[in-house]
Formats: C-alpha cells, structure tokens, sequence
C-alpha cells in the first residue's frame, strides 16, 4: 500500500528570520509539495524583501535527481529575485550521493547548520546604502 500523496495542507512552512527565509525539509518531498515551495518562498522574497534563504534538509535521509533539481531551481528562483540561498544540515551520506549522481547544485552554497548558515549570508550582505530596499 503506497502512501497518499499530500496535499495543499502538506506544504513546507517558511519562516521568517529579519530579511532571512528559512525553509525547513522533513521525510521525503514530493511532485506537489515541491512546487507549491519553489512558488511558495517566490513569493514571499518578492513581498517581503527578503535577501536570504536557508534551506535546512538534516531532516531528509535521501537526496536523489528529483531533490537536487528541486533545489537548484530554489535556488535560481531566490537568485532571480536577488536573494543568495544557502543549504544546511547535508548529512555526509547526502552529500556522497550528490557526488555520486554528479549533481553539482550550481548556485547553491552549503554551510554545516542553520546558525553557520545564518552567518554566512549576513557576511555576504553589502554595507546598509546599497541594500535592497523592502516592497511595499
């Protein structure tokens, strides 16, 4: 017996850390869910502002294509809306797999934990004048 495939409700919740995203995966993340994510967090760095993006996958135990395409597309999608995106928690068997599947997760920094993460975009933000300014 498969399991049913999750709804709208299954979404991935987004939360807000000052001009920070941060998107925490669990389990295994599927057609639909990834969608409403990547169209999820788009919309939240157009309407808040947002400069960063923290994807935390320590609670996926299995990346495969689908996961890596999924978070390279974030990625780009953040990028495009001039916000950096990093993911954290890579547990090293996930990061064996990637290498071992050649997906090179172009546009993706990666940081050990959210707190590392955390750091490592308020290091990459520019000096306060030439910051992007929040939409209305």
């Amino acid at each position: 017996m498969t399991p049913p495939s999750p709804g709208p409700a299954a979404a991935v919740p987004v939360l807000a850390l000052g001009d920070t995203l941060l998107v925490t995966l669990h389990g295994e993340l599927h057609d639909g869910t990834a969608e409403l994510l990547q169209q999820d967090l788009a919309e939240r760095i157009a309407r808040s502002g947002a400069v960063g993006v923290v994807i935390d996958i320590s609670g996926v135990d299995m990346v495969d294509s689908f996961l890596g395409r999924v978070l390279a597309e974030t990625a780009a999608n953040a990028r495009v809306l001039a916000a950096r995106t990093v993911v954290v928690g890579m547990r090293p068997a996930v990061a064996i797999t990637l290498v071992e599947l050649g997906l090179t997760l172009p546009g993706l920094t990666t940081a050990l934990d959210v707190e590392l993460g955390l750091e490592l975009l308020t290091r990459a933000r520019p000096a306060a004048p030439g910051r992007r300014e929040r939409g209305t």
